[in-house]
């Protein structure tokens, strides 16, 4: 074993053992689990058409999958018939770089909670350029002002119990707040108003894109993202290219699948955005930017997927949905919450991690910590094979350590 690869062990052993003995771990993720299974089980009963609507939405992954490239272009040329200007990033530093260019300095970004944002660590980035960004979902707001990572892609901050949310605001906004969460939601809703509406930018992720028409679709409860992306004059889109399906229809039931599957009979928002604001009330003569974004800019990401969808095994990683209701049933998160991750979490988190978001070196902790026990099978909506792709992963490390002898 190389002495980088090592230390990452290392380091990454002594904070899994932490978290495990951390009661504020235990407490929130003890409440989370349950509440999860509570909820997926009453949404599943009361919408029983949804298990096989999942299987319809797997066979719409695999199919999109195969023809990637060609639904990204298709996609592209739809929302710039739409009046947005679309781009393709190959590499992590290609999208950091072009939402920089986009943005400048000195500006103000509301951003909603982005998975992808997290693998590019875009926040510090654009930071680092001299701007003030804000995340804007309550649970990465909280993590902001921790200094910490997500420690669940849908529910970020589920291992912070209510009682550490007050202290935590309670020094922030330099005035008493009890534990109480309304007051929490409340504190944190009346601070984000101004941001909003002094924003130069806001920016979103998408969960799904569909190719004929150029929609997003954007799955919310907290209606930050609402606001992100139709208060600020200027709408920038992350999107992964495995994110895009031939038809609007599709992409309607990949949507309703991912929500389901997360825990929810129906969201509290389903946002669509083809392009920027428009209006077509004068003379029927179409003038863009009326009340929301003047200008829409989608930045599609490659980093690693193109790899992925060209392995016969690793490309069902793209099918992911991003539900997150694998963790909440795998034995290890259920003790650690994300610190058994980088930036990608969970079992399907260290593919993830292995191709896009660190490379085999960060990925190799956490695939030797995935048991393989396949409780993460049993509960993905497409039914994700991470056992077998974590054992060829084990494979392809030892037969890097040899070649390295």
């Amino acid at each position: 074993m190389s002495s980088v690869l090592e230390r990452l062990f290392q380091k990454y052993t002594a904070e899994l053992n932490k978290a495990s003995d951390n009661p504020n771990i235990q407490l929130a993720l003890s409440r989370a689990v349950k509440s999860y299974r509570d909820n997926t089980e009453a949404a599943l009963k009361r919408f029983p058409h949804t298990t096989k609507l999942a299987e319809e939405v797997r066979a719409i992954k695999e199919s999109a999958i195969e023809r990637m490239d060609e639904l990204v272009t298709q996609a592209r040329q739809a929302i710039e018939a739409n009046h947005g200007k679309t781009y393709l990033a190959e590499s992590h530093e290609d999208a950091l770089k072009l939402a920089a260019d986009i943005i400048g300095t000195a500006k103000i970004v509301v951003k909603g909670k982005s998975i992808l944002g997290e693998e590019l660590e875009i926040r510090d980035y654009l930071i680092e350029k001299g701007n003030e960004v804000w995340e804007t979902d309550l649970g990465e707001f909280l993590l902001q002002l921790r200094h910490e990572r997500p420690m669940h892609i849908v529910s970020p901050s589920i291992h912070v119990p209510r009682e550490q949310v007050a202290e935590l605001f309670t020094e922030f906004f330099g005035r008493e707040i009890p534990p109480d969460i309304a007051a929490e939601v409340g504190a944190v809703r009346e601070f984000m108003r101004e941001k909003y509406f002094s924003a130069h930018f806001g920016m979103s992720g998408a969960n799904v894109v569909a190719a004929d028409c150029g929609a997003m679709v954007i799955i919310e409860n907290e209606g930050n993202a609402r606001i992100c992306t139709a208060v600020p004059p200027v709408h920038i889109a992350l999107v992964g290219i495995e994110k895009v399906v031939p038809t609007f229809q599709e992409a309607m039931k990949v949507a309703e699948v991912t929500w389901r599957y997360a825990n929810y009979p129906v969201p509290g928002y389903v946002n669509i955005i083809s392009g920027p604001s428009k209006t077509g009330d004068i003379e029927k003569v179409t003038a863009y930017g009326a009340h929301g974004p003047r200008e829409l800019h989608v930045i599609f990401v490659d980093n690693g997927r193109s790899e992925m969808a060209a392995d016969p095994l690793f490309r069902q990683g793209l099918y992911c949905l991003r539900c997150g209701g694998c963790m909440y049933e795998c034995p290890v998160f259920q003790l650690t919450a994300g610190y058994f991750g980088y930036r990608y979490l969970g079992g399907i988190g260290a593919i993830w991690t292995a191709f896009v978001a660190g490379g085999m070196d960060n990925a190799a902790p956490l695939i030797y910590t995935c048991l393989r026990c396949g409780r993460c099978v049993e509960r993905c909506p497409v039914s994700i094979d991470v056992p077998s792709m974590i054992a060829e992963l084990r494979r392809r490390i030892v037969e890097l350590a040899r070649e390295a002898s």
